[in-house]
């Protein structure tokens, strides 16, 4: 499993039909009216990665296995939503069980599709969410404090040390900034994601746009932009009604046709992937051989070890060595019988930092 994104956003700005056509499913109902959808859906898909095709097709690999992203559709949120109006006390708890947030911001004219505001405004509309979430974190924590004040004081060295995270948190919230934007040592950022803050978790804001400005997007989108630059967070353009209609072709030929008379060079499922690995800073790690070439998902930084744990628990347990080729020599090589003999196998021990592309067969005793 790769991460898990929760898609929130106002009702009516194209969530569930994103949903629907990343999924390639139709678990979510895609209705023109607030709160179609009553229980967060969930749905996998596999993150496309061209060098996964091609370590298979140099292995003659019977069968491929890619890494997988998991999605959940989160009901839209309202005014209101930190003090239960629509069905915000429900939906906020979903959001706290999610890696990163998507936030769906409408980014185009419809008279026929109704705005929950009467307008379209994205920049307002990321505001009205991200104030209901901080709402939603500072009533969390300003009564949190409080307990973890009371240990501190009475000699509690870990209260003590979430009091310094938290405290620090609690004035950005009073002061109408989210957790996320506070600047805080390793350890105060190992503390902060085990209090479960909405506004803590990395954002990825999805300009939804219309068909025309899928590739180049428009004045919404361009807003957008420059509130994600000023606030540190990551965006995508994207159009739900293109995505939706590359989810129904099934031929890869015909999406790719398909996008390129829309100027597009990939789907914005890719675009959304590309950002969200940035976003939550993973890597990927490959295992390959005859039966089947596997793609695996890491967060940057970690060991060799700790990869090998990502496939089983024993690997990592009783890890003694890795055999590893970088992907660049493995294709190079042409497989890992030629990186052999080029001398391109390393043996990397318990210290190697894991790299993006690296081939692994892993060495253990247990």
């Amino acid at each position: 499993m790769g991460f898990n994104c929760g898609i929130v956003g106002l009702p009516n700005v194209g969530k569930s039909t994103l949903f629907n056509a990343l999924t390639s499913t139709a678990a979510a109902q895609a209705a023109n009216y607030p709160f179609c959808t009553i229980e967060p859906n969930v749905g996998r898909v596999a993150v496309p990665d061209p060098r996964l095709d091609k370590l298979a097709e140099v292995a003659k690999s019977g069968k491929i296995i890619p890494t997988q992203l998991e999605f959940v559709d989160i009901a839209g949120l309202v005014r209101g939503a930190s003090r239960g109006e629509g069905l915000g006390n429900q939906f906020l708890a979903n959001i706290r069980e999610v890696d990163a947030i998507v936030h769906v911001l409408r980014c185009f004219e419809d008279g026929d599709v109704t705005h929950v505001e009467g307008s379209v405004d994205p920049v307002r509309d990321a505001q009205t969410i991200e104030t209901e979430l901080m709402l939603a974190d500072l009533d969390s924590l300003e009564r949190r404090v409080v307990a973890a004040g009371k240990k501190a004081k009475g000699g509690d060295k870990e209260a003590k040390a979430q009091l310094d995270v938290m405290e620090p948190v609690l004035a950005a919230l009073r002061d109408g900034r989210p957790a996320r934007s506070v600047k805080l040592e390793e350890d105060g950022r190992a503390i902060l994601k085990t209090l479960g803050l909405l506004t803590s978790k990395p954002l990825l804001y999805a300009c939804n746009v219309e068909e025309a400005s899928a590739a180049a997007g428009n004045a919404f989108s361009e807003k957008v932009a420059a509130m994600a630059k000023a606030e540190g967070a990551a965006h995508v353009v994207i159009s739900a009604a293109i995505e939706a209609e590359v989810a129904l072709l099934s031929d890869e030929a015909e999406k790719k046709e398909f996008l390129e008379t829309l100027g597009l060079a990939e789907t914005g499922l890719a675009r959304v992937i590309r950002a969200g690995y940035e976003l939550l800073h993973l890597i990927t790690f490959f295992t390959v051989g005859p039966k089947e070439a596997h793609a695996w998902t890491l967060p940057k930084g970690l060991k060799a070890p700790q990869a090998a744990g990502v496939i089983h628990t024993d690997f990592e347990r009783g890890f003694i060595r890795a055999e590893t080729i970088s992907y660049v020599d493995f294709i190079a090589c042409g497989g890992e019988a030629g990186a052999k003999e080029a001398g391109k196998m390393r043996l990397e021990g318990k210290e190697y930092v894991v790299q993006d592309g690296d081939i692994f067969h892993f060495l253990f005793n247990v």
